[in-house]
């Protein structure tokens, strides 16, 4: 089968020939439709799970993908051959993903049915960002009419995050790059659009909000743009960062609820998004669709942090 895989860390990904994955217990092989390309999958390239789970080369990348049921291993209940399936494919060891024409996934993994409303390929990309989206707001616990500055919106996990918060009633200040990309997340839900490109984001935010903000999804920044960011967060508001870079002290000396966010991947969060997409109430941002061979390149692209949407790899029709 062709699969995109690694033969060393840090290895430029490459379209190679491997064999097709023999089922075991408890595990589904999967035909795999199309994957979804999430910035963990070159930090996956570049190790970051090295130490914590085992690995095996050829490594095949990809974490979300979406695709049809082919056989089922022993001991399989909740699914059957021929079920359309969507979810996160990875599991130990590391190295059997989704950026394949087949891959074995356990039962046990953040997988369900994929929605019924939605292509194969268009599902794929939504596993990651849609349970971070929607965990973060869960989290965030805000409440109709509070503001949320989202920064990074239009990528991934933001347009999912805008339109969820704007279906919850919160007012929805995102940030955008370009008259395109404010139309954009505008269309998608946000109240108000900062240009981060005119002029810093606090310094517009004050002006515009003189008396704070309720909430902070801050999707990109380094430690001290969020600390920037955070210090517009009114006391008793709540500030996330998936980057990893805030500092609880501060947080707390500020009297900031949030911190750190790490998503837990379950079949019930994918449930609830399933039930979102097959109502009509979440778009699922599709911005490019590639092939297997394309994927190094957009991996490149994806490292700079400036993807709007979501890449799909398309792999087979379905």
């Amino acid at each position: 089968m062709k699969a995109v895989a690694i033969s060393a860390f840090r290895a430029t990904p490459e379209v190679m020939d491997l064999p097709k994955p023999g089922l075991r217990p408890g595990t589904l092989l999967v035909r795999v439709s199309a994957a979804g390309m999430n910035p963990f999958d070159w930090k996956m390239i570049d190790g970051i799970l090295d130490g914590h789970m085992p690995h095996q080369f050829p490594m095949i990348i990809g974490v979300d993908g979406a695709g049809v049921v082919e056989a089922v291993g022993e001991g399989v209940t909740r699914f059957k051959t021929g079920d359309r399936i969507y979810g996160q494919f990875i599991h130990s060891p590391i190295g059997e993903g989704a950026y394949a024409e087949y891959a074995i996934v356990p039962e046990k993994a953040a997988i369900t049915h994929a929605p019924s409303s939605i292509s194969l390929a268009t599902a794929a990309a939504v596993p990651t960002s849609g349970m971070t989206a929607l965990q973060l707001l869960e989290h965030a616990g805000l409440q109709k009419g509070q503001t949320l500055l989202i920064i990074g919106a239009t990528g991934g996990v933001g347009s999912f995050a805008v339109q969820m918060a704007a279906a919850a009633g919160l007012k929805v200040i995102a940030t955008a790059g370009s008259t395109t990309a404010a139309e954009h997340i505008r269309g998608l839900g946000a109240t108000a659009v900062i240009d981060y490109k005119k002029a810093p984001v606090p310094a517009q935010i004050q002006s515009a909000y003189s008396n704070g903000i309720d909430g902070l999804i801050d999707l990109m920044s380094d430690q001290e743009g969020f600390n920037a960011n955070s210090a517009l967060v009114k006391e008793g508001g709540v500030a996330f960062t998936t980057a990893f870079v805030a500092d609880d002290d501060v947080l707390k000396a500020r009297r900031l609820k949030g911190g750190n966010f790490e998503t837990k991947s379950t079949p019930a969060s994918l449930d609830d998004l399933t039930a979102l997409i097959e109502a009509g109430k979440l778009k699922v941002p599709v911005e490019t669709t590639i092939s297997l061979e394309d994927v190094a390149a957009a991996l490149a692209k994806s490292r700079t942090g400036r993807a709007r949407g979501k890449t799909v790899i398309k792999i087979a029709d379905a």
